[in-house]
């Protein structure tokens, strides 16, 4: 897998964000995508779809996207330009949603690396060598390697485009 992302980071730093925050529950009638992204994270930050900026990341705490397993979590951050998640741990269905629909990537890091980034940071991520490249503060941090089925299906754009 040989792409390289670069983006601006948007830190909540708090465990366990969960579904219902980062897309209310009123709003998963709404099927125009574009329209749902408008309520990304609005049970944390509701000013959050106005500063993303297609190809952001997102760094968060630990359990990211625990709760109810609502598609519309990882289709709404997606639609609002976020391209990656950062975090220590996931919500399994969160991680498999993002995946397997290929809306975003769910990419694990240790709790320290989530210490030294801080809000605004330009990241750049390299999947094929699992580093990420602070540019802001010129530093380099490991990233936990896709297991191979996930990579292939990361690579592919999704579970559906994915042919073994």
């Amino acid at each position: 897998m040989n792409q390289t992302l670069k983006g601006r980071v948007h830190k909540y730093d708090r465990d366990n964000i969960d579904t219902d925050v980062i897309i209310p529950g009123p709003y998963l009638k709404i099927h125009d995508h574009k329209e749902l992204a408008k309520h990304a994270l609005e049970g944390l930050d509701p000013k959050f779809p106005e500063k993303v900026q297609a190809g952001d990341f997102l760094v968060a705490g630990s359990n990211f996207g625990c709760g109810s397993s609502r598609e519309h979590a990882p289709i709404a951050l997606s639609q609002t330009g976020i391209r990656a998640i950062l975090a220590p741990t996931f919500a399994r269905i969160f991680y498999r949603n993002a995946v397997d629909g290929g809306y975003l990537l769910p990419i694990e890091i240790d709790k320290e690396t989530v210490k030294k980034i801080s809000d605004r940071d330009e990241l750049e991520i390299d999947i094929a060598h699992n580093t990420i490249r602070n540019v802001t503060k010129n530093e380099q941090y490991p990233m936990k390697p896709f297991p191979e089925l996930i990579a292939k299906i990361v690579e592919a754009g999704g579970l559906m485009k994915y042919r073994p």
